[in-house]
């Protein structure tokens, strides 16, 4: 299976905030946000192994700022990591300044994990990918410590297993030998 970079699963959706996507305050709801970018991130796996996907969790959602009544929104959404079958989504928002100017500042941000499935529903295997810019670089590096943590807190690996997180959290082996002294 051919590897592919995360830019050939860039998905960007625009959006406009209307007065029905508003809570009391006349901010986006919190709940039509995570619509837009999970429907973003399902684009973004799809792209990037060309099969059915389904949500599998939502890893984290940072709600930074809130999304006025009338803002511009933009969604980016990226794979920053694939695995056997399933894949981290990476979902950046930005808000458009709508002066002349139109810079974007980014808003918020999620992290999604979708799985590959065939049309029985089965898991099946997608592409790796080998990201190229630093922001890519380090969202990879960091996708298999998430990965683990979830499947810690979910029952699904015991701590000791992981791998990754006990390098981050012991750097060095010399920790562990100083409890066995």
């Amino acid at each position: 299976m051919k590897a592919k970079t995360p830019s050939e699963s860039l998905t960007v959706v625009t959006e406009i905030v209307l007065p029905n996507d508003t809570n009391n305050l006349r901010n986006l709801f919190g709940g039509q946000l995570l619509s837009w970018m999970d429907r973003a991130a399902a684009i973004a796996a799809h792209r990037h192994c060309k099969r059915i996907v389904v949500t599998a969790t939502v890893n984290n959602v940072s709600f930074n700022q809130a999304i006025p009544q009338g803002s511009i929104v933009t969604l980016e959404a990226k794979v920053s990591r694939a695995f056997t079958s399933s894949m981290e989504v990476f979902v950046d928002v930005f808000i458009e300044d709508q002066t002349i100017a139109g810079k974007k500042t980014k808003a918020n941000e999620a992290i999604y994990t979708f799985v590959a499935v065939d049309q029985l529903g089965n898991p099946i295997h997608v592409p790796p990918i080998i990201p190229e810019t630093e922001i890519e670089k380090k969202r990879y590096d960091s996708a298999l410590r998430r990965k683990q943590l979830s499947l810690i807190l979910s029952g699904k690996m015991k701590p000791e297993e992981a791998s990754e997180l006990k390098a981050l959290f012991f750097p060095d082996s010399s920790v562990e030998k100083k409890g066995q002294a």
